[in-house]
């Protein structure tokens, strides 16, 4: 009778089920394709059996030189980190004026600061990139920075708006009214209450950046590529190149950015995103 009944209970069910299985395909699709790619960066040969006949480290060492991965590396950690800063250098006030303002407009410039985070970046980055060729800025580490702010200073200031919601303003009125000037408040006040939100804010922009294709493709030259536009060039370009070197370029940047991910999940809470103060 139990067993009737819970069998009833499971046919009652179809959509979890559904559910599950759509699950289960996803994440076994997804381990076949990152392990395939994995094996063929450190396997000898692979064609017809279920395993590489050897394994060997050197399609890494090759990929290294083949494609100057050092070079583009410290291009891309000069980009990224040059992005994180410029943006949470503008983006910072930027937030705390719409957090602690209220002045004609202010909806019209929150709807524009949004828009280039809908926006797929393909849709405004080439009459950018027209304008940046047009100022002779394209093709340089100054353009791709340039481009890459476009998205990142609204995305600093969404992420950074909660968190000075939080914040009670009567600190600050308390500060002032002890004899604390303007920048003793920002100093000494606001900025250890902010300095969690600028530090997700930070690594959440530093990930986007390392990751963002479209821009940088359309803005980079040969010495202002980011990683993923490099792997993208190998793939694509002219010439014959080995399946495993560029498999084994695409594991160094995926492993790259596994580990920026997991930083960014250690320091960032994601409910602090969206977390609003009542007041």
């Amino acid at each position: 009778m139990k067993r009737g009944v819970r069998w009833a209970g499971l046919r009652m069910r179809p959509g979890a089920w559904l559910t599950w299985f759509a699950l289960a395909f996803f994440f076994i699709n997804l381990v076949g394709v990152i392990g395939s790619v994995l094996l063929d960066s450190a396997g000898k040969r692979w064609f017809d059996t279920w395993l590489p006949s050897g394994w060997t480290a050197s399609w890494y060492t090759e990929a290294w030189s083949e494609f100057n991965l050092g070079q583009v590396l410290v291009s891309t950690l000069e980009i990224t980190l040059a992005v994180v800063a410029l943006s949470l250098v503008l983006g910072v006030p930027a937030a705390y004026a719409l957090a602690r303002r209220s002045f004609p407009g202010k909806k019209v410039l929150t709807t524009l600061f949004l828009l280039p985070i809908l926006v797929p970046p393909i849709a405004y980055g080439i009459p950018l990139a027209t304008v940046l060729y047009k100022f002779h800025l394209a093709g340089s580490l100054t353009g791709v920075v340039l481009a890459n702010l476009v998205p990142a200073i609204p995305f600093v200031v969404f992420t950074m708006t909660p968190f000075i919601e939080q914040i009670d303003p009567k600190i600050e009125h308390a500060a002032r009214m002890c004899g604390a000037g303007t920048l003793t408040v920002l100093t000494r006040i606001l900025s250890p209450l902010l300095l969690p939100g600028m530090l997700a804010a930070g690594i959440l922009v530093l990930v986007r950046t390392f990751g963002m294709f479209e821009l940088t493709f359309l803005t980079s030259g040969p010495t202002s590529q980011t990683l993923v536009v490099a792997l993208f060039s190998a793939v694509n370009s002219a010439g014959i190149r080995t399946s495993q070197s560029i498999d084994a370029m695409a594991v160094i940047y995926t492993g790259t950015m596994a580990v920026l991910l997991v930083i960014a999940l250690r320091f960032v809470n994601p409910t602090q995103l969206i977390a609003r103060s009542s007041d």
